[in-house]
């Protein structure tokens, strides 16, 4: 059986760490880290539920995409307008939907993100479906930290969420 579905893929180069872009649909779909552990579990949620396979290319949303976050690491980009595609449980897309209202610039804990979605009981849950996000970035779990307002795990790697959390909180000058 052939897939009819294709899930456009394209590498981009941030100064903190390699990304894989992709976008279904005229949506984007991915914007995941390469050294992601969970990198090959979050290809087959995307295969699986898309019901689609990959293959190296440009689309006109990932064109978008790169040029928005070559502004944002330029600090001239605030906010994304990319059309996005999320592929995940209803309760995962209501914490990715959430992150959407984090503000740049600014950081919330895992249980501030529990009781935003109305669950404050779900500070593990919410915790995995952030570790789930197939949008870093764009849907930006970056902003996302320990209770004790600690960095705590991200798919790019400590390093990388240090970096984008200093990028955003040095850049408001520049604007």
């Amino acid at each position: 059986m052939e897939l009819q579905n294709v899930i456009q893929v394209h590498r981009y180069h941030s100064p903190c760490g390699e990304l894989r872009l992709g976008s279904f649909g005229g949506k984007l779909c991915l914007c995941d880290w390469q050294v992601e552990k969970h990198r090959d579990h979050v290809d087959r949620r995307l295969e699986q539920v898309l019901q689609a396979g990959f293959v190296e290319g440009m689309s006109e949303v990932i064109a978008k995409a790169v040029r928005q976050l070559d502004e944002y690491f330029a600090r001239k980009r605030q906010t994304f307008d990319v059309p996005l595609l999320f592929v995940g449980t209803e309760f995962q897309k209501s914490v990715w939907n959430e992150l959407l209202n984090i503000p740049f610039g600014t950081t919330v804990s895992y249980g501030e993100m529990a009781e935003r979605i109305g669950m404050p009981k779900a500070v593990r849950a919410v915790a995995n479906a952030n570790g789930a996000n197939s949008l870093s970035i764009f849907a930006p779990c970056h902003r996302v930290i320990g209770s004790d307002r600690s960095l705590t795990g991200y798919g790019g790697g400590l390093p990388a969420k240090k970096f984008l959390l200093e990028l955003e909180t040095n850049t408001l000058s520049f604007f």
